[in-house]
């Protein structure tokens, strides 16, 4: 409803648009074992937590248009990572601290509740104000804004980092205590982090600079989250404008493992090693929650801003989606990263080959007639020059994987396949490199409608959209020299 010259956005009126007009989406593109909105905008995931046996995912959300706007908090919960159940939208801008935007945060759990911390978001006369704000649920679905919100305004934010620029807390809790971290910025537009300390989730105060970023690591930090994995600690955040280094940050906005040590007492951390988590087009704002059987579990928002959205132009009534989840281990200072395990109990396999030699030639494999298709080969390449795998073809062009062994480059493109996708970037991306090391290289990919995860030897990831409405169900391999495949395995993922 209207309120002078701004819209007022409710819960309930969010949850009656989003039945009236759930039938009305084009399924054209959506994707089917990974998260959507059921109509709307979708980004960031927020509050990724195992609670009372299962994983609920919060979302950023605008259900009124598939484009972004004053942000909600949509809401699903899943028992294995791959069926999600849809749940009434969490969190509506109903207050005047969050007025223009329930922006994005995290969940925690205390005394058996289940809590949000969230950014307030407001405008007012044209300056953005943004603080962090608590609701809590006794069930897990139902919410209720905390009554003294903000918990972090600009009087307890510190002297460090900028009241309009201040958002996507990570709450965790060390030994006794309750920490957020935070993301800001300084003055001269170089990404920070803060890190607040409380008892009680609900009185908040500054605890310290936890990391500083340089000129050349972009201009904000957003979406930080702070774990401890396999001796080291893992800070990991979405930086905007971050300088390219090689083949690693090429979108306008990346994301970022920073590996090092966390001193506590001081709260700062010390880097050991940095460097880019996906080597992708689409992949943003990852979020990780540690489950029951104590693995860390990733998701990221399977998108990037300053991107045009196929869904969006055609008028599809919605956009976005979250990747496949993903576990994740520190080895050799860097952050690793697999298909989450159980996608293994919904894999179906078609055709397995196994010693093949393909020489000089192009081998055509005639695949599954569902866009939910699984690939894993094991290449040889000590005795090829290059190679081509194509996922999918038409006319212009595919979905295509190419390696150059002079270069040891592995790339991926989507260049002249179905709708453009444009973007922000100064020259325009359709495909991304990872640099590879040996002479076996290891692949296992996971295609969704218009999805594309490639695992590259257990070590790098490519995520990749595309929106093309009908996709020739076959593989190709073409290979110059000796390609060794000493496994092919083809399938697909059952919903």
């Amino acid at each position: 409803m209207e309120q002078g010259t701004k819209p007022v956005y409710t819960l309930a009126e969010a949850r009656e648009f989003i039945e009236a007009n759930r039938e009305r989406v084009d399924g054209t593109y959506r994707n089917q074992y990974h998260l959507i909105p059921p109509v709307g905008w979708m980004n960031d995931p927020n509050g990724f937590i195992y609670y009372q046996g299962e994983y609920h995912l919060f979302y950023q959300f605008y259900p009124y248009d598939s484009k972004w706007g004053p942000m909600h908090w949509g809401h699903a919960k899943t028992k294995d990572l791959i069926h999600w159940e849809e749940l009434p939208t969490a969190l509506a801008p109903d207050e005047p601290y969050d007025q223009d935007g329930c922006f994005s945060g995290s969940a925690i759990e205390k005394d058996g509740k289940l809590y949000l911390m969230y950014t307030g978001h407001r405008i007012e006369n044209g300056v953005v104000y943004q603080t962090q704000c608590i609701a809590v649920s006794e069930d897990g679905i139902n919410f209720e804004k905390y009554a003294a919100n903000p918990v972090i305004d600009e009087k307890r934010m510190g002297e460090y980092g900028n009241i309009h620029d201040f958002r996507d807390p990570k709450v965790i809790k060390k030994d006794d205590s309750y920490y957020s971290i935070i993301a800001s910025k300084t003055e001269d537009d170089r990404g920070l982090i803060l890190l607040y300390q409380s008892d009680d989730l609900y009185e908040w105060k500054f605890f310290s600079v936890l990391l500083e970023g340089t000129h050349d690591q972009g201009v904000m930090w957003e979406c930080p989250d702070l774990f401890h994995l396999n001796g080291k600690d893992v800070l990991i955040m979405s930086p905007i404008e971050i300088n390219p280094r090689g083949v690693e940050f090429h979108n306008t906005s990346s994301t970022v493992a920073f590996i090092g040590q966390m001193d506590w007492e001081t709260g700062s951390f010390a880097v050991e090693n940095d460097h880019e988590i996906d080597f992708g087009l689409d992949f943003y704002a990852p979020q990780t929650t540690r489950d029951s059987a104590g693995r860390q579990v990733m998701i990221a928002w399977m998108q990037m801003w300053g991107r045009t959205l196929p869904t969006d132009l055609l008028g599809h009534k919605w956009a976005g989606s979250m990747t496949l989840a993903r576990e994740l281990w520190v080895e050799n200072n860097r952050l690793y990263q697999k298909p989450i395990s159980d996608v293994y109990q919904s894999l179906k396999i078609i055709e397995k080959q196994t010693n093949l030699v393909i020489e000089n030639e192009v081998r055509k494999y005639h695949s599954i007639s569902t866009n939910n298709r699984y690939y894993q080969l094991t290449l040889g390449v000590s005795q090829a020059d290059a190679f081509q795998v194509y996922l999918a073809k038409n006319k212009l062009g595919g979905l295509v994987l190419d390696f150059d062994k002079e270069t040891n480059q592995l790339t991926f493109s989507r260049k002249d396949f179905g709708h453009p996708i444009t973007g922000s970037e100064p020259s325009q991306l359709t495909e991304r490199t990872v640099i590879l090391n040996g002479n076996k290289i290891e692949l296992e990919i996971f295609m969704d409608t218009s999805s594309v995860e490639i695992f590259v030897n257990q070590e790098k990831t490519m995520t990749f959209t595309f929106y093309e409405e009908t996709l020739e169900p076959n593989l190709y391999i073409e290979a110059k020299g000796i390609l060794e495949v000493p496994l092919l395995e083809i399938g697909c993922v059952q919903v």
